[in-house]
């Protein structure tokens, strides 16, 4: 009698299986994920930002199965410590590039504060397929003034520091920041070695 086999494994080392596990409800599994894209879930309007963007392949093709997560402080620059408490503010969220018509993500979350001296920013983790690392880096906020003493942006060769800079678009609706991040080429996005 000849006993039942179980599929091969992947040849993949980490996925593309994000979907399944880590966001879960936006690709329509019947289970919950514990983050989502909503950073920010109630908070007066006209404190409400957006981040789009789209993450690009040294081709320049848009990749549509990456996974993003961001992490940010409140506006008074405070890093939330207990998940469980915050419902109103959880400073993380996570989001796939492959449910949004455009390929992009998308995220709902308030305009952080300064942390220790650091200009407002969004701390990035990148995972993705064919990349074996988890990838890291952060924007900051086009137009802010505290960008030119930021430590760790000043630490950046001028010439890259664009790409650490979201861009604020012309949506009337609502404030919308636009940051993509290049794998390669001209615009490669800077990424840091944690």
């Amino acid at each position: 009698m000849e006993q039942s086999k179980l599929p091969q494994t992947p040849s993949q080392t980490i996925g593309p299986y994000f979907a399944y596990g880590l966001t879960a409800v936006q690709y329509g599994y019947g289970f919950s994920s514990v983050i989502d894209n909503i950073i920010a879930n109630e908070a007066p309007e006209k404190d409400i930002i957006y981040v789009t963007g789209n993450i690009y392949d040294g081709n320049g093709k848009v990749i549509h199965d990456a996974m993003i997560e961001l992490w940010q402080a409140d506006a008074k620059g405070a890093y939330v410590k207990n998940y469980e408490q915050e419902l109103l503010f959880k400073g993380l969220g996570r989001y796939g590039t492959g449910t949004d018509g455009q390929q992009r993500f998308v995220f709902k979350t308030i305009m952080p504060g300064m942390v220790q001296g650091q200009a407002p920013h969004i701390n990035v983790t990148l995972f993705m397929r064919g990349s074996l690392h988890v990838l890291y880096t952060r924007f900051y906020f086009e137009g802010d003034p505290a960008n030119e003493n930021d430590p760790l942006l000043l630490s950046v060769e001028p010439q890259r520091r664009t790409t650490l800079v979201a861009v604020k678009t012309n949506n009337t609706e609502q404030q919308e920041y636009c940051f993509n991040i290049y794998m390669q080429g001209e615009n490669e996005t800077v990424f840091f070695d944690l």
